[in-house]
């Protein structure tokens, strides 16, 4: 790693030059939500960098201006974590940080020695619950508690930090994770672009779809919603499962597959790896699943489903409790409730179009109201001045 001291343009303002660490840039909400904040601290004039050890993401640091360190701070490797320690003191030494910003373990265990010996502030963001099985585990994980800050994804995880760990409730901060309205925009989505999804995955304009956004991967509970689809009185629909698979295990596919000929329903359910533009998707969908059979620390998908106005059936836990409004913005089901899955899918299904376009009005009202990009932005940059100004 070789870096010389740059000449740093004195700036009066009042925002620190925040330094955010996470494992990679690859695509995904942790990654989007570090890209988005340091892309509006360089709006209003700060300097941000970001560590990483690379990813997809980089090029839209670089297209920004946005300085970006490669390091291995996805290592998990003790010595590696030690050395990112001094690695990390020698970028707050140089570019004179005045905050840094962990997102995830890992690097968050160097980057709160790095901060510490340096004298600077530290923030972290708890993106998830971090199970544990045992008290080292549970040590591990908290380190995400160290910050003079901890922000929490959502009223959930803030509960969940209360509750396993010791920690000041001062200390927490809940920011939700936020939408882009704007990329959710409903009014924005052409024919053309509906067309041409319509056509990738050859869906039929007869049928009402049901889809599930995420990762092919058993918590997701892909086979708690074929089980409800053999329950529903809606037979004339389709199911999408889009997201990645993993290439290494495809067990979990065919057991997928083997449950929907189980249930009879082999000819309606589809697997899909990746859609290129969700947003149309979600507006060609008549109704988003979120089955996650763990609770989710936020939910994304719901979010973005929200914003487009498209209903939502979700588990009756998590995040989904705080974006989904009963029977207003969506439906919520108890886990492991087969029929009340389907009752809620048969009510999505079955809805009229004044209701529909009622449920949808609310959705994106709720949505743009309480999880926008901006909204979150906001807050996340107001959670560093006020740092800053107390140092």
């Amino acid at each position: 790693m070789n870096i010389k001291k740059p000449k740093i343009k004195k700036i009066k303002i009042d925002l620190p030059k925040v330094l955010q660490v996470l494992p990679a840039l690859n695509t995904g909400g942790v990654e989007r939500g570090a890209v988005d904040v340091a892309i509006e601290l360089k709006k209003r004039g700060a300097v941000p960098m970001v560590v990483s050890s690379g990813g997809h993401y980089e090029s839209l640091l670089k297209r920004h201006g946005i300085m970006h360190v490669k390091l291995p701070v996805d290592s998990k490797n003790p010595l590696t974590m030690i050395l990112n320690i001094f690695r990390l003191k020698k970028i707050i030494d140089i570019y004179n940080i005045d905050l840094v910003h962990a997102r995830s373990r890992a690097p968050a265990w160097s980057a709160y020695y790095a901060a510490k010996k340096m004298g600077v502030k530290f923030v972290t963001t708890f993106h998830g619950t971090y199970n544990f099985s045992n008290n080292l585990k549970r040590f591990y994980n908290s380190i995400m508690t160290r910050g003079d800050k901890v922000i929490a994804v959502s009223k959930h995880i803030a509960d969940h930090i209360k509750k396993f760990y010791e920690i000041k409730k001062k200390t927490i901060e809940t920011i939700h994770r936020g939408v882009d309205i704007s990329m959710f925009d409903p009014n924005s989505i052409s024919q053309g672009r509906i067309d041409t999804v319509m056509k990738k995955f050859s869906l039929p304009v007869d049928k009402s779809i049901i889809l599930l956004p995420g990762r092919i991967t058993r918590w997701k509970g892909h086979l708690s919603l074929i089980r409800a689809m053999g329950e529903i009185k809606e037979k004339d629909c389709i199911c999408l499962f889009v997201g990645p698979t993993n290439k290494k295990n495809t067990g979990y596919q065919k057991e997928i597959l083997d449950m929907a000929a189980k249930y009879d329903v082999t000819n309606q359910v589809y697997i899909y790896d990746s859609c290129n533009d969700m947003p149309a998707l979600y507006k060609i969908a008549h109704v988003t699943v979120s089955a996650s059979t763990d609770p989710e620390a936020f939910g994304r998908v719901m979010a973005e489903a929200g914003a487009i106005g498209c209903p939502v059936v979700a588990t009756n836990h998590g995040g989904a409790v705080e974006i989904i409004k009963g029977e207003k913005t969506g439906w919520l089901y108890d886990l492991e409730d087969t029929k009340g899955m389907a009752a809620a899918l048969d009510k999505a299904l079955s809805c009229s179009k004044t209701k529909r376009m009622e449920i949808s009005r609310a959705a994106r009202k709720h949505i743009k109201e309480n999880f926008s990009n901006d909204m979150m932005l906001e807050k996340i940059i107001n959670l560093y001045r006020s740092l800053y100004k107390k140092k």
